[in-house]
């Protein structure tokens, strides 16, 4: 029997949470797992080439940079990068990504998130192409600069795009999922450069860094098999494409779902009360209190993910494993690729399970877990050093791998599905663009000072990040919200304490007249309920 929200009031509860409890309870109701709906099965499998696989990408190039190091034609050719021209290298990507952030959500927002996501693969297929037929230094650079260019119009697409489609029920675990995928690209570029780094010719760093384009021909050969964000088209005024893909996808095709019908009111009718308060420019980001609470996580957020020191394993292991003593090249490769499939591994757990636990429990186990492990690597390495104390080699190498399930727990497992449930629609593309800048600029200080740091300092360079570590437990215990459980909808009034029992109000009150009146959605997009042949948008 259909959920009417009378008969939540009628509970007692509180009538600002009614049009959350009605959406969230109908989801709730539809207990049919998601590997037997034929639709629905269908769009994740189209989502894991088009979305979830962009962060391969990312990966693959991080894997890539430290398997080069070990690769002798790639030293040779460059000269033996060291110190500065070595972060540089690494560091440029980064920069890339800097330079073109304050475009991404103009792009995303105006010409929707497949788009952007389009124009993010083309460009780094070229950098690619740049960095693999590099002449010289220079040439190197600018391929590099080109994929970090790219990249950040990808990711931020993606990974919005990725909770807008999902059912509310999977979408922690398709969120989980997109960032498990960094460690497919990076498997394939460590296995990759393990089997190049022996070849005498150049082709031992150009093969490598060639097959980059992979990942991005990817998306772009399958991306129009997949429908724009319902949201995306509710915004432009396509409301009967949007409830056709909801239909489509969220109930099988079933045009009467109560469900359905409930979701695409709750979707318009919290777009419009976004656009009330919304300033259509980067100002809204620090238009409320709300939204300025909402900017201060996601830009410590960004800071973190880049701070907590995995700059150091994804980009320099090698340099870290020189400095115990693990010198041999074969021996580095061999790690790399370990490493690698360790962090795939418990990644992907922790993306599949952590949808079970609350978001700011998870991210305060995250940082504990951090801090005692960087205590501890940085301790072995300080013994190594200072008493040449061989067995510290080995318990540097086994906490690098402790290291790797400690951080996937949180900063890779939730951070794109946190982001998205922390920022509204209309400024959930900014949002995460700010997430990105702070973390691009965390990622190029890191990558341009950590091979400098470890190169002049050795393990006292690693005291830092215990510090920072530190700082983190502290921010994460009195600053990170909750937002588990909860759809989008319920989590755009997150902050605004003030205003929500008004626009929840008036949200629930269109929910119970649209999805049970006499105005159905359903009748309101007619053309809507052909969904055999979903609209696409061009």
């Amino acid at each position: 029997m259909p959920l009417d929200s009378k008969d939540i009031k009628d509970e007692g509860a509180d009538p600002s949470q009614d049009a959350d409890v009605l959406v969230s309870q109908l989801a709730a109701q539809d207990e049919t797992p998601w590997y037997k709906k034929r639709n629905l099965r269908t769009l994740y499998f189209i989502l894991v080439p088009t979305c979830i696989g962009v962060e391969m990408t990312s990966g693959f190039d991080s894997s890539m940079m430290n398997g080069l190091q070990t690769v002798r034609s790639f030293d040779t050719f460059f000269h033996s990068p060291r110190s500065t021209l070595l972060g540089l290298m690494s560091a440029i990507y980064s920069l890339g990504a800097i330079i073109v952030l304050p475009v991404v959500p103009w792009v995303s927002d105006h010409l929707g998130r497949r788009w952007a996501i389009i124009v993010g693969s083309i460009i780094m297929m070229i950098g690619a192409a740049i960095q693999a037929a590099a002449q010289n230094f220079a040439m190197f650079v600018c391929g590099r600069l080109l994929l970090g260019c790219g990249i950040p119009f990808a990711i931020i697409a993606a990974s919005s795009l990725i909770g807008e489609l999902s059912h509310p029920k999977e979408r922690a675990i398709l969120g989980s999922l997109f960032n498990s995928c960094y460690f497919i690209g990076s498997i394939i570029a460590a296995g990759i450069t393990l089997g190049t780094f022996s070849m005498p010719t150049n082709w031992g760093w150009r093969i490598p860094s060639l097959l980059q384009v992979l990942p991005s021909l990817m998306q772009i050969t399958f991306i129009f098999l997949l429908p724009e964000s319902p949201r995306f088209l509710i915004s432009k005024g396509r409301g009967e494409e949007a409830f056709a893909i909801l239909a489509k996808y969220h109930a099988e095709g079933d045009v009467n779902s109560e469900f359905v019908k409930a979701e695409y009111v709750q979707i318009e009718k919290t777009l419009q009360l976004e656009q009330e308060t919304a300033h259509r420019n980067w100002k809204e980001l620090l238009a409320t209190s709300g939204m300025r609470k909402r900017m201060l996580v996601g830009s410590a957020l960004g800071l973190f993910t880049q701070w907590s020191g995995n700059g150091l394993t994804s980009y320099f292991l090698a340099r870290i494993l020189d400095n115990v003593g693990i010198t041999d090249k074969h021996t580095q490769s061999i790690v790399n690729l370990a490493t690698t499939l360790w962090g795939f591994v418990n990644a992907t757990f922790f993306a599949l399970v952590s949808s079970r636990f609350p978001r700011r429990v998870m991210y305060l186990f995250c940082t504990i877990s951090l801090l005692l492990v960087f205590t501890g690597w940085t301790i072995a390495s300080a013994r190594y050093n200072i008493a040449n104390d061989q067995p510290s080699s080995k318990t540097v190498l086994a906490f690098i791998f402790i290291y790797s399930p400690c951080y996937n727990m949180a900063y890779n497992a939730l951070t794109y599905t946190f982001l998205v449930e922390l920022f509204p629609y209309h400024v959930r593309a900014k949002g995460i663009a700010v997430f990105q800048w702070f973390s691009r600029m965390a990622g190029f200080f890191n990558q341009f000072v950590n091979p400098i740091g470890i190169e002049n300092a050795g393990w006292k360079y690693y005291i830092s990040y215990v510090v920072f570590l530190l700082f983190e437990v502290v921010f994460v215990y009195f600053l990170f919200p909750e937002t588990s459980n909860r759809t989008l909808e319920e989590l755009a009034f997150l902050y605004e304490d003030d205003k929500r029992e008004e626009q929840q109000r008036r949200v629930v009150d269109e929910i119970d007249h649209d999805v049970h009146g006499s105005g159905s959605i359903s009748e309101k997009h007619g053309e809507a309920a052909h969904i055999d042949e979903v609209p696409r948008s061009a």
